[in-house]
């Protein structure tokens, strides 16, 4: 297992595949767990010093800002795949040439969409059939997000140019510090100050902020890849081609399932605020259930692409049946907390009783088709990996005619109702996850054998 101690730097080219996953996941999955809890404390928060009404109102926001987040994020990680690849190939002018072009890129694309993004939302929520009485929060807490997209689309940017210099070590640290920080503001700005949704907005914003600019700060000082010479920073238009190739199917990707998102929290508004209120606190718990298996794509994405740019094709097979043992071990141990322990969980998020009680029954609905979620991650971290950039925008598209079609059709029937909101959730995972499944199956006959 090489590696540059100082600098955090791990090549995962050589060694053993199940130990570099272990050794690179950690790290980022502690870290991904703690992004979550930026989403967890506001909705804590929000819901136990405000109200559940409150809580609902950053509920039904949570896809649309998934939405812009998306956007960007999909730039961010298509030239962390890049700079994986130019890594693994020992490329050292590439891999400095595409973090500086990436970070061109993600200037100014978080500007734009964050600007259109501000006068798009008032509709949107209008067309999502956002209950009347959560209206004026949701679109509140909604444009403050907006407004700071860029600083959320920093410290993403940071972290996957460090990731994909097999570093998960470093926005670990100071993400950890931003959690803690956020917290301390959601306190100051709800419980003493008084600003409810808003207030819980800007202490997330905040945070990001801080984490980005430290990490920054911090890979400049430390990291030899971030010392650049005045030839790596001119503009380089293959390598912000190559990024555009990749990450904009990603962007389409992630834009699609928050659109997909955002057609299961149209059929959800329709039920009223308990059931809203309800959906808000699974979908955050889900949040975090679904960061070991991002961790675990993106520890895979990021093996894959050293390795596809080393060209040993051999261990990128290895990463992908190593990734499915792992993803299914931790499945098999997530599925009784949630069938026997669900209403303990929903309990930190809202005192309501009803909300308690559907939470619980929706997430013992779910629960089982954790392992085909894993499934999506597994196989998107590899395809993902070794630039296999259409599969990104096609598994998008298969999510999002899922989302409205099968949420619609379960609620329809009256002895499901409301419950084929949750069912549908699983159903579509089933959806995504075999068209995975396929989309691999055939790239590894063509490209990997």
């Amino acid at each position: 297992m090489a590696t540059h101690d100082k600098e955090n730097i791990l090549n995962m080219t050589e060694g053993n595949t199940t130990k570099l996953l272990l050794v690179f996941a950690l790290p980022m999955l502690i870290g991904n767990v703690f992004q979550q809890l930026y989403n967890l404390v506001d909705s804590i928060v929000v819901g136990q010093l405000v109200g559940a009404d409150a809580l609902a109102a950053i509920g039904a926001t949570g896809s649309i800002s998934f939405l812009f987040i998306a956007l960007c994020n999909g730039i961010a990680s298509g030239g962390g795949i890049v700079t994986s690849q130019y890594f693994g190939s020992g490329d050292t002018h590439l891999v400095k040439s595409c973090i500086v072009n990436t970070a061109y890129i993600m200037v100014v694309f978080p500007l734009v969409v964050g600007a259109a993004a501000y006068f798009l939302v008032d509709p949107i929520l209008v067309l999502l059939e956002t209950p009347e009485g959560i209206m004026a929060d949701a679109l509140t807490y909604i444009r403050v997000m907006c407004v700071g997209l860029i600083f959320v689309a920093l410290y993403n940017y940071i972290a996957s140019m460090l990731r994909a210099l097999g570093d998960s070590k470093t926005p670990l640290y100071f993400l950890i510090f931003a959690c803690v920080l956020n917290t301390v503001l959601d306190v100051i700005f709800v419980k003493y100050l008084h600003m409810s949704v808003f207030g819980a907005g800007v202490a997330t914003l905040i945070s990001q902020f801080v984490s980005g600019v430290l990490c920054i700060a911090y890979a400049i000082r430390k990291n030899s890849y971030f010392k650049f010479q005045k030839e790596d920073l001119r503009p380089n238009r293959e390598v912000i081609w190559e990024t555009i190739r990749i990450g904009v199917p990603l962007s389409l990707q992630f834009s699609m399932i928050a659109i997909s998102c955002l057609a299961l929290q149209r059929v959800v508004n329709t039920f009223g605020e308990i059931a809203v209120a309800a959906f808000t606190a699974t979908s955050r718990i889900e949040q975090v259930i679904h960061q070991p298996y991002t961790t675990l794509g993106t520890a895979i994405a990021t093996y894959s692409g050293q390795n596809f740019g080393a060209k040993k094709n051999d261990r990128v097979l290895m990463g992908y049946r190593k990734g499915m043992l792992l993803m299914v071990i931790f499945s098999l141990m997530m599925l009784p907390v949630m069938q026997f322990f669900g209403a303990t969980i929903i309990s930190w998020f809202v005192n309501d009783p009803e909300v308690i009680a559907m939470g619980a029954k929706a997430l013992q609905i779910s629960s089982p088709f954790y392992a085909v979620l894993g499934v999506i991650y597994v196989v998107r971290g590899v395809l993902n990996g070794v630039g296999d950039a259409f599969f990104a925008l096609l598994n998008g598209i298969v999510e999002v005619i899922g989302r409205f079609t099968v949420p619609i059709a379960l609620t329809m029937i009256p002895m499901i109702g409301v419950w084929g909101i949750w069912w549908s959730v699983g159903v579509v995972w089933f959806i995504s996850a075999l068209t995975a499944w396929i989309r691999y199956l055939k790239y590894k006959r063509k490209v990997l054998i």
